[in-house]
């Protein structure tokens, strides 16, 4: 199933535009899109949210015929259960995650002991916790501490541009993850020269401009033949000004969409 998530609106909810969307305008612009799942990831405004403000959201994605994940940051017990219950009243069948949250670093041992003591609960509700690749943390150790738990509601989220900056080459991040991966984060990526040649700054590009290789993605993880949801996200920095910001974004959301199904 092809989607979208906060990522690909990051400017359309923030504090930098006019006037921000809300959860229901991306869910609608989702919809509108073709979409078929929205990953509600990193956004702050969701743990504010009351009972009745998170069906409501709920009932927006039913309407739409919209299927809802979440994502947050950190493994501790009493956090992944938190979210377990977010995911239960909005029917989110996947809580993405990472293992490092801004204020818990732990180790892959502690971590192990943090997501067992989580799982249970995971594995009795039918919802699958997956853990992203990012260049805090080796694509192999992901991979390990998933065969080490071994449980099916246990997977990792795929996104090979996040570790480029471990000097991780994406293809083998991407066929050394494919046989636990339960999401992709969708994103192209590129490196380009700073001013005066010294140095690279590794940012988005628009779908097929960069260095993903989504092809070679697809035929590693078989997306479609396994059920595995695919987030639109962007790297997209300020373009100086919110409406190019926001035309920018919005064109890399739409090619990046039409290149998936496309590839469908």
């Amino acid at each position: 199933m092809i989607g979208t998530g906060s990522y690909a609106y990051f400017w359309r909810w923030s504090s930098r535009v006019d006037e921000p969307w809300s959860l229901a305008a991306q869910l609608a612009d989702t919809a509108e899109l073709g979409g078929g799942v929205f990953q509600i990831c990193d956004y702050p405004p969701l743990l504010g949210m009351d009972e009745a403000a998170l069906r409501e959201v709920r009932r927006v994605a039913d309407d739409l015929g919209i299927r809802l994940e979440l994502g947050t940051k950190g493994v501790e017990r009493e956090h992944l259960v938190r979210f377990l219950r977010l995911a239960d009243t909005l029917g989110a069948s996947l809580v993405r995650s990472m293992l490092f949250a801004p204020e818990s670093r732990p180790t892959l041992a502690e971590a192990e002991t943090e997501l067992r003591a989580a799982l249970d609960a995971y594995e009795t509700a039918g919802v699958t916790l997956a853990l992203e690749t990012y260049e805090q943390i080796p694509s192999a150790a992901l991979v390990a501490l998933a065969e080490t738990i071994g449980s099916d509601r246990l997977g990792i989220c795929l996104d090979p541009a996040n570790s480029v900056a471990a000097l991780e080459l994406p293809a083998d991040v991407v066929e050394r993850c494919a046989p636990y991966t339960a999401s992709i984060h969708v994103k192209d990526f590129a490196f380009t020269r700073r001013d005066g040649w010294v140095g690279f700054t590794l940012e988005g590009a628009r779908f097929g401009d960069g260095l993903l290789d989504y092809d070679q993605l697809d035929r590693a993880v078989r997306p479609d033949e396994r059920s595995i949801t695919r987030i639109v996200e962007h790297w997209l920095p300020w373009q100086g000004d919110p409406e190019t910001t926001i035309r920018r974004e919005d064109d890399w959301t739409r090619a990046t969409l039409a290149g998936l199904k496309e590839r469908a």
